[in-house]
């Protein structure tokens, strides 16, 4: 059975419900893993309910450590806003221990969730 690591990339202040439910249209049922993102938004409230609500833990990575992954979609506004050109796919890579990503990022109601795919 295929699991999911996700990644998350959002804004400050983001709720618990718009996640859950960006993470469900993108994967539907599947199993997921965990929630990975920016240390800055790990300890986000509605992030840290969201992954309650999925059953799963947080990883955060630094800006640096996050610069570092190569994505397929760079964004010049999130370089910009946070010293790394990806949130979503970088995080999800790096927590599952490397690619490929096979969910590029996509975004639902300003929530953008990108996968990788462990096995179980």
């Amino acid at each position: 059975m295929t699991r999911w690591v996700v990644g998350v990339g959002m804004r400050a202040g983001a709720k618990s419900r718009d996640i859950t439910d960006a993470v469900r249209e993108v994967l539907g049922g599947s199993e997921i893993v965990c929630l990975a993102t920016v240390d800055r938004r790990a300890g986000e409230p509605g992030l840290m309910e969201a992954a309650a609500l999925l059953g799963v833990p947080v990883v955060g990575f630094a800006s640096a450590q996050l610069a570092a992954v190569e994505v397929p979609n760079p964004s010049e506004r999130t370089a910009a806003a946070l010293g790394t050109s990806s949130v979503a796919e970088a995080a999800a890579v790096l927590a599952a221990g490397g690619g490929p990503l096979e969910v590029e990022k996509t975004v639902v109601s300003g929530i953008t969730v990108a996968a990788v795919a462990v096995e179980s």
